[in-house]
């Protein structure tokens, strides 16, 4: 555990403090700049030590020479290693999911890629849900096996077989080192049972005497509405570019979960340099004081939408988590491992790419972006943009539909963007 300091607290007597109170203050002391109450910039590439032999302790303690001493935090040595704003913002990032510790990167694919090769060896395999976000896709198909590094996916969805045929065929190819999961899946918001995988990886240290990590990229309803480390995950990612950052204009990742899980990340994370900017963690602590109510707002808004665009006779399906069936298998897990549908979803436009195209080109409000999370409606095509890596045809088993068009719903005014919707399918 990280030492406890004044401003380390969560709790107020006996009343345990909520994320976004502590968003405002936890992890900074204003006595340490001078009363500032935000914490200014740190655009330093280096640090002064008092005396050579406490640079001497800083620097065994960051290259793992030594034990941490009790009260004892990292010194700051180098900005690739440590700074203060990445410090306050890695200690903010870990309380929506009340995790033990937090890294911070400069992207999303930044911190799935070293997280991952920091748990793979050559001949070992990754199993993984799909489909996953294009650039993961890409790392786990064409990067990984460079590496000797063999992949195995499965289907998302409520279904635990075909989770449990991947593990069976993977165990054949070598050891399952990672089992790799995105949750609800990026574009078909398609749900894996968190807990599941966390049962299976428990299985598999039986048979092959070493127990998988289990890691989610939670960036489609993190940090507010799904919690995997609760169900069993041993790591959790993030895109903090998407509902964090918020603001379409940092770019950043996380990694979330234990120190031990972690040790080995922030390792590989030193040597390859992955790390976020000063200024980057900076912009972040801002957004996170206001995410609860930018994801609140967003996803009132996407009910509403979603709500409207289900009878609409051009659209031929709204893959919305509001919209499953409570009974169903998915509804069911649903209703376990999540606390909303969130704000990002995708419809399926009658007509398949033309018509689809045609949507997206007639839009006013919402803009013809990738990405997905900001204060600002976006709209993209996946099978042509952010998983056009994928063949068609896997795209097609995956559900990726030429028709298919991704929506992340911002703050607007609904029915401002429910007219605007309403034009451009019109125009279909």
């Amino acid at each position: 555990m990280k030492p406890q300091k004044p401003y380390r607290h969560r709790t107020l007597g006996s009343h345990r403090l909520h994320p976004e109170t502590l968003a405002m203050s936890y992890g900074y002391d204003p006595k340490l700049s001078e009363g500032a109450v935000k914490a200014p910039l740190f655009m330093t590439s280096t640090f002064v030590f008092d005396s050579a032999q406490a640079g001497k302790e800083f620097f065994e303690l960051a290259y793992g020479l030594r034990e941490r001493r009790a009260g004892e935090d990292p010194g700051l040595i180098y900005s690739r290693i440590n700074n203060p704003d990445l410090e306050i913002l890695e200690d903010r990032l870990t309380l929506w999911d009340d995790a033990e510790d937090s890294l911070v990167f400069s992207s999303g694919m930044a911190a799935i890629a070293t997280t991952i090769f920091a748990h793979v060896r050559p001949g070992d395999v990754v199993v993984h849900s799909e489909p996953v976000y294009g650039g993961s896709e890409f790392l786990l198909a064409h990067i990984l096996p460079q590496f000797g590094v063999s992949r195995v996916g499965f289907a998302a969805g409520a279904d635990a077989k075909p989770l449990a045929d991947a593990l069976e065929k993977a165990k054949k190819i070598g050891r399952v080192s990672v089992i790799y999961v995105e949750t609800p899946a990026n574009p078909t918001n398609d749900l894996v049972d968190i807990a599941a995988c966390a049962d299976a990886a428990k299985g598999l240290h039986a048979a092959q005497n070493f127990r998988p990590v289990v890691m989610v990229d939670n960036t489609f309803l993190g940090p507010l509405w799904q919690h995997p480390l609760s169900h069993g995950a041993d790591l959790v990612l993030y895109s903090l570019t998407k509902y964090v950052g918020g603001h379409s204009d940092v770019i950043a990742g996380c990694a979330l979960g234990s120190q031990a899980a972690l040790a080995a990340v922030r390792g590989f994370r030193t040597i390859l340099g992955t790390m976020c900017d000063p200024h980057t963690g900076w912009l972040l602590m801002r957004s996170l004081e206001t995410l609860k109510l930018r994801m609140t707002e967003a996803a009132t808004n996407a009910k509403k939408i979603a709500d409207f665009l289900v009878t609409h006779p051009k659209v031929d399906a709204v893959h919305y988590l509001g919209h499953l069936p409570p009974q169903s298998p998915a509804g069911r897990l649903f209703a376990k491992q999540c606390l909303s549908p969130g704000s990002t979803f995708s419809i399926d436009v009658k007509g398949g790419e033309a018509a689809a195209f045609r949507f997206l080109d007639s839009l006013k409000l919402m803009k013809l972006a990738v990405s997905l999370g900001g204060t600002e409606s976006l709209a993209e095509h996946p099978a042509t943009m952010t998983h056009s890596d994928i063949p068609p045809v896997t795209q097609q088993r995956l559900g990726i539909t030429p028709g298919m068009v991704r929506l992340s719903i911002g703050i607007e005014n609904a029915d401002d963007l429910i007219v605007d919707l309403t034009q451009a399918l019109n125009a279909v």
